[in-house]
């Protein structure tokens, strides 16, 4: 597979990664270049306005959820007609699962594609320091192709000129820079970036803040990285016919999909059909499943709980439930935020509460009951990124495979949990999802 690609790397989470991969994605398209992009790590807000800027579906790739077969083959799918690839890295270049950044970091994928990599530093405060910054990243690990630099909320030209300088020596060139301005900041809240569904920056101010970045010269990185040879992948082939429906929640409180994990159930079988939890009546009659993603409920728990024929659908529902984070929380009794408590489901037992503090990392888990997307026993991927804090309560629906907390709730019928799963990480988890929608159809 010989296709132009290029990872786009920091030292630290906060320095820009986005912004960069963003601009550089809209430059490429206003040259009339279709490039791909890709979000490493479990993150399903920055590939957002990845995609904004490339006009294409984003997609995730994670060197802990998958094995780099796997990996490699969602990349190759994810690329189908596209000319190059542009993967933003998750927070620092070594930082991942483990210590070492072995599992689940951006220099870990940077090695299973075989990728030249651009560093995105934060120069705000910086000018010569950045020689032996860079002289570190390139050097901590030789497997890496640590091929060049952008330098962010760089104040003028001549602070990018001594920039420039410094590298010199270093042998990493510098390849553009993003001058320091509030016009080129991607606005945030609580869970990190805003969706670019909200708000991103527009076209005039990606335009802008392309005018100093060597393009083209990004693009020859991008063109300079070797043939991929794919081997053999676990990930099912081919496309079964039609089989069930499944209502998928879709609406500003319930987003977090990852692309590929929506593909499978359809590759498997499943027809998708979405509904708005804030707006429609509930999920469609003939539904055979239903599945609540994440998302942000807390911002819109007023509206959620005034739309009592959706509440009233949902607690009529008879087929299986899947939640995850968000919908947890809206199958829960009640949403607590600091305006008020909130009516919700109430298919779950017990309230969420919202809190300052977020619990968040990848999760390992063991399911304790048969369910609509696992068999007891079972085990699967995912991670957590959750504010809000919910009571223990039985039956519980997963254990931690590395410890003794027991999360979630599930009946049989209903499967909740603050664990956002990766379902091409275990094919059939998203397998025996379709097959309980479908028996609820009766197919």
């Amino acid at each position: 597979m010989k296709l132009p690609r290029l990872v786009i790397a920091a030292p630290s989470s906060g320095s820009g990664k986005t912004t960069v991969a963003a601009v550089l994605l809209a430059a490429w398209r206003a040259r009339g270049r279709v490039v791909q992009p890709f979000k490493a790590g479990p993150d399903y807000i920055d590939p957002t306005h990845l995609g904004r800027a490339a006009g294409r579906t984003p997609r995730n790739l994670d060197g802990w959820f998958l094995d780099r077969p796997e990996l490699l083959e969602v990349f190759r799918r994810g690329s189908a007609g596209a000319e190059g690839a542009l993967v933003e890295g998750v927070m620092g270049l070594f930082d991942g699962r483990d210590a070492l950044g072995r599992e689940g970091s951006t220099a870990q994928a940077a090695r299973w594609l075989d990728a030249p990599v651009v560093l995105v530093v934060d120069a705000r405060a910086m000018a010569g320091s950045i020689a032996a910054l860079v002289r570190g990243f390139r050097d901590h690990d030789p497997r890496l192709w640590l091929a060049g630099v952008v330098a962010n909320r760089v104040g003028s030209a001549r602070h990018a000129e001594i920039l420039t300088e410094a590298l010199e020596p270093v042998g990493v060139p510098l390849l553009g820079y993003l001058p320091r301005d509030p016009a080129f900041a991607l606005p945030e809240r609580h869970l990190g970036l805003v969706p670019a569904g909200e708000r991103s920056l527009e076209p005039e101010a990606w335009a802008r803040a392309a005018g100093t970045l060597d393009v083209e010269a990004l693009w020859r990185l991008a063109q300079a990285a070797p043939a991929l040879e794919l081997p053999p992948h676990r990930l099912p082939e081919g496309r079964r016919p039609l089989r069930a429906r499944i209502a998928v929640a879709r609406d500003a409180a319930f987003s977090f999909y990852y692309p590929e994990a929506l593909e499978l159930l359809e590759q498997l079988g499943a027809e998708l059909v979405p509904f708005s939890p804030l707006a429609d009546e509930g999920p469609p009659e003939d539904a055979g499943a239903v599945w609540i993603g994440g998302g942000y409920p807390e911002l819109y728990a007023r509206e959620l709980a005034a739309n009592r024929g959706a509440l009233a659908a949902l607690r009529r529902f008879p087929g299986p439930v899947y939640a995850e984070c968000g919908g947890l929380m809206y199958l829960s009794e009640a949403l607590e935020t600091p305006e008020g408590r909130y009516a919700m489901v109430g298919l779950v037992p017990g309230a969420a509460r919202m809190q300052n503090r977020p619990t968040l990392g990848y999760r390992h888990v063991e399911a304790l009951a048969d369910g609509p997307v696992a068999r007891r026993g079972w085990r699967a991927k995912g991670h957590a990124f959750h504010y809000s804090t919910r009571p223990a309560v039985e039956p519980a629906a997963w254990r931690r495979v590395d410890g003794t907390e027991r999360e979630g709730y599930s009946d049989g019928r209903v499967h909740a949990s603050y664990t956002h799963l990766y379902f091409p990480a275990a094919p059939e988890l998203a397998r025996r999802f379709v097959e309980a929608a479908a028996a609820r159809a009766g197919v």
